[in-house]
């Protein structure tokens, strides 16, 4: 049988996408294999930022020597990047045998095969209503412990800089009944730690016109079983108290929120098309932060805006100072062909938008260490689901990894590692540092 290696970049939607196609290939005989000795390599990759988007295009460039001498491997272009090229990819690398966007990811597996045959297959969202989707739960998935599951498919806010309604199509729920089969699934085959997905999960039923929105289907799945439940990614204007209660009223949904923020002007806010005010942003975490003193609150923020002034910038600093996030994720704007924002007048020069990223970040990341440093001496529970990628302990043996129900990460050596995978243990936090803590067993 043929054999394939996965590529994948971008945001968890593209892991959760490419562990079923993992999954589905597995299941058709399929064997995957290191990338060198692949008859097919799949990418899936993300446009939604220009530099994420830059690096897949360089990683696609190294095929070239070997597509010379052996006319392998194929390469299969998956994901929003594939929808916002279309078929130039073809003309672009001519190793790209197939391309496919996020919503025709159902018909993938049978178009991968008739490209192993000779042909050529693009697969294009020309209906953002129209769904193809993978009858596959993720059961062959990158972590063994932690999983995926979308639970709606893209959007329809229209925020001005954003590319994802025109590569991942308008909103649309997945039937909760799907959603729950998953989860179960999932939880049988070994997850302890569900996340689900979505562009906007608090608009999660909307389209259904029965009552059930997320704080039920978050209920729901509490319900089923799953040892830990998260969730990403939410709208500031869309979250309610309805889903606090859940999250405190549910032992193991974890107290961890992303929050997206992305500027404290309200100016700027109302330039991106995002419909709430600073005040209202604030109000919704004090909301929140009063029914979970331990929450773990992380944010998105973009900087260099087009238009953006020093003024507006400085409200975006105080912003964090203010609400002090436990971590955010920020980015200086890049410019998406096809959305409003890419046209508007005032755009910034690259380097006032890195000078106001590298001044953010160091705002931030003291922000963050300040927190965990507060955490030193502190007993918490994490969920070992891994080895560090770097780092060793006393004995010579990689340091294994888990998360904290806020969801941070934290470090430990641990005697018998394979046995404590999966398992929730409670380490002492011995030290501090702006991406990860470390600590010790007992």
């Amino acid at each position: 049988m043929h054999s394939f290696h996965m590529r994948v970049y971008g945001c968890q939607m593209n892991v959760y996408d490419s562990d079923r196609v993992r999954t589905a290939l597995t299941r058709q005989g399929w064997r995957e294999v290191p990338e060198d000795e692949a008859d097919v390599v799949v990418f899936t990759g993300c446009s939604v930022r220009d530099k994420a988007e830059q690096k897949v295009w360089s990683e696609l460039g190294r095929y070239a020597d070997r597509w010379k001498k052996s006319r392998r491997p194929f390469v299969a272009l998956t994901g929003c990047i594939a929808q916002s090229l279309g078929e130039k990819a073809f003309s672009r690398y001519p190793w790209i045998r197939l391309i496919s966007g996020p919503r025709h990811i159902g018909l993938l597996p049978e178009a991968l095969g008739r490209v192993m045959e000779g042909g050529r297959a693009a697969l294009l969202d020309e209906d953002p209503r129209e769904f193809h989707d993978l009858g596959e739960f993720p059961e062959v998935r990158e972590n063994k412990y932690r999983a995926y599951v979308t639970i709606a498919h893209g959007c329809d806010n229209f925020c001005s800089y954003c590319i994802v309604p025109r590569v991942r199509g308008r909103f649309i729920s997945r039937p909760p009944a799907d959603v729950l089969s998953e989860v179960r699934a999932l939880t049988a085959d070994g997850a302890k730690e569900i996340t689900l997905l979505g562009q906007n999960v608090n608009s999660y039923g909307n389209d259904f016109h029965d009552g059930y929105g997320f704080a039920e289907l978050l209920s729901d799945v509490a319900h089923t079983g799953v040892e830990r439940v998260r969730f990403v990614t939410s709208l500031p204007q869309d979250f309610t108290e309805k889903i606090v209660d859940v999250m405190a009223g549910e032992p193991n949904v974890c107290p961890s929120l992303n929050l997206p923020v992305q500027s404290g002007s309200d100016r700027i806010l109302k330039l991106m098309n995002r419909k709430y005010t600073r005040a209202e942003y604030m109000e919704k975490v004090r909301m929140v932060r009063a029914r979970l003193p331990e929450l773990g609150l992380t944010s998105d923020l973009i900087v260099g805006f087009p238009g953006e002034t020093e003024e507006d910038f400085e409200d975006s600093m105080s912003a964090l100072s203010e609400i002090r996030f436990d971590l955010v994720h920020t980015a200086a704007y890049s410019e998406r062909a096809g959305t409003p924002a890419a046209v508007m007048p005032g755009a910034l020069p690259h380097e006032v938008r890195l000078e106001r990223l590298n001044r953010v970040n160091a705002l931030q990341d003291g922000i963050t260490l300040s927190i965990n440093l507060g955490m030193v001496g502190r007993r918490v529970s994490v969920l070992v689901d891994g080895t560090a990628p770097k780092g060793e302990g006393p004995d010579g043996r990689p340091l294994l990894q888990g998360r904290t129900p806020t969801d941070k990460v934290v470090l430990f050596a641990g005697p018998d590692s394979e046995k404590l995978l999966g398992r929730v243990v409670t380490a002492e936090i011995t030290e501090a540092k702006s991406w990860n803590l470390i600590g010790r067993l007992g």
